[in-house]
């Protein structure tokens, strides 16, 4: 008599999951610190953040928090930022000009929500951080994208800020380097050298 196959939610929900599973069956047990995104129903997982990414994003919202406080705006850390209940990804540094009004809402933050999503590359994401994150945004119509990429080993900083254009997408607004200083006043004043963010 064959054994009845078990259920595994990777494979069985393959390009079926919602918000709604993934609440009830996210994390993972043996995958606990793994980011879970979804795009049109598909899984996306990647492991926990580079250590340089991670004092960079911390480094990055204490110097950013006077500026969009003082501008009636709140910086979060990762959130779920959600296009719609088979869509969603996590920003590593999230702006929202509006607070969530529900714990629904707070925990599946609704795109319409958010001004300015900021993503640190990552070595195993390139392609999604530089490209799908982007476009996922622009097509939710979120105003802002920042994108930040830190090379540990040659202690480098590079920092890119767009605005959302008239097509839909995004245009480059103003780009930085360690050693430069990058400034824009919308959606509140910014300033700062990349090499601030490395440890």
């Amino acid at each position: 008599m064959a054994m009845p196959m078990q259920f595994d939610p990777l494979v069985d929900l393959d390009g079926m999951w919602t918000t709604t599973l993934a609440d009830r069956y996210l994390p993972l047990p043996e995958l606990p610190q793994a980011r879970y995104e979804c795009i049109d129903g598909r899984l996306v997982m990647t492991p926990a953040e580079v250590g340089s990414n991670s004092f960079g994003e911390i480094r990055f919202a204490r110097l950013l928090a006077p500026a969009v406080e003082a501008a009636g705006f709140y910086v979060y850390g990762q959130v779920n930022l959600t296009f719609g209940p088979q869509r969603w990804i996590q920003p590593d540094v999230t702006v929202l000009h509006t607070l969530p009004a529900t714990d629904e809402e707070d925990r599946w933050v609704p795109a319409p929500l958010c001004t300015m999503a900021v993503e640190f590359v990552s070595p195993g994401s390139r392609r999604q951080d530089c490209v799908d994150k982007p476009r996922r945004c622009a097509e939710g119509g979120v105003p802002y994208f920042m994108r930040v990429e830190i090379v540990r080993r040659l202690r480098s900083a590079s920092v890119e800020f767009f605005a959302l254009d008239t097509a839909g997408g995004y245009a480059p607004v103003a780009k930085a380097v360690g050693g430069e200083r990058l400034t824009v006043d919308a959606p509140f004043p910014i300033a700062l050298d990349p090499a601030e963010l490395l440890p």
